[in-house]
This record gives structure tokens, sequence and C-alpha cells, in this order.
């Protein structure tokens, strides 16, 4: 991926995440970056991450993972209604786990079509699609998940700007 690639906004007029979105988007990575480069403690990285990954792409919940050996430790979310904030969960049977072992984003835009979803963990909740992106791609330490309620193909610019929030909290960690 070039700088030219990453920088460019979207094309088309027809994608939901406009122009003005990219560029707002933009804007609001900047602020988090400024804020994470002042946070002197792990629940401030936190409470930034999690309210910046919603603003960032106008999901309804963003959540904060840890890698805790071969476990998920969601320690940290903020969204419409509870998820799995405290909970650990096996590395090879979650999507946080998936987007860390891959060092690589999980975009799902149907999570009961997508094989990698623990279908029985989510039912109960509010989310029909989701985006997973590791904190720091070349040895990841955690993830940054963004979920949606209604169905929602994430943009190639939502994905980088999570990612970009996800690379700069793993210098702020």
């Amino acid at each position: 991926m070039t700088a030219e690639q990453v920088s460019q906004p979207p094309a088309s007029g027809s994608s939901r995440f406009a122009v003005y979105d990219y560029v707002d988007g933009m804007e609001r990575l900047v602020h988090a970056v400024q804020e994470l480069s002042l946070a002197r403690s792990l629940p401030d990285i936190q409470r930034i991450v999690r309210s910046s990954a919603r603003e960032l792409t106008g999901c309804d919940g963003a959540t904060f993972v840890l890698r805790d050996n071969d476990r998920c430790y969601y320690a940290d979310e903020d969204a419409i209604a509870p998820l799995w904030k405290g909970s650990r969960f096996p590395m090879t049977s979650c999507i946080s786990g998936w987007a860390m072992l891959n060092r690589d984003a999980a975009v799902i835009p149907d999570i009961y079509r997508d094989p990698r979803i623990p279908h029985t963990l989510y039912r109960p909740t509010f989310v029909k699609s989701l985006v997973m992106v590791p904190i720091r791609k070349l040895d990841p330490i955690g993830a940054i998940g963004n979920y949606w309620a209604e169905p929602h193909q994430p943009s190639e610019h939502e994905v980088r700007l999570l990612q970009a929030l996800a690379d700069s909290t793993s210098m702020a960690m």
C-alpha cells in the first residue's frame, strides 16, 4: 500500500462513506492521535480508543481487546448495549483472535454468513456486521472492533481509519 493509496478519499459518490466523511474521519483520527500522545495509563488509552473508534465510523459499538497469552481479553467497550466487557475467550475461537493471529483486519458485513464468528455468542447481541483490526500488525498485542446493529458493508476507508487508530494505539501502549 502506497501513501497515495492511503491518503486518497473514495472516488465514487455512491459510497455510503463519502468524501466529507473521509475528511471528517481524518480530522477525528488526528485528534485521537493527539489524545493518545498525552495518555499516561492503559485506562486512559482504552477510553480514548473506544470513543474514537465509534466516532471514526459511526458504528453502534466499539471494543478494546487485549492479547492475554493465548486468550483475548475484552477489556473495554462503548456500545448501545452490553457485549463482552471483562470476558476472556480463546484466540482460536473469536474474531479478535483471528485478527491478531492473521495480522489482518476481519471485515464481516453479515456475521451469520461468516464461519469465523461464534454465532451462539452473537445471537443475543445487537451485532449484525463488524470490523476487527489488530493493534500493531507486526506483532499484535490486541484488537479494536467496531460493530453495527444494521447490516453494513464497511468501506475500505473506514477500515483504514480504524487500522490507523490501532497502529497509533500500539505506540501509546
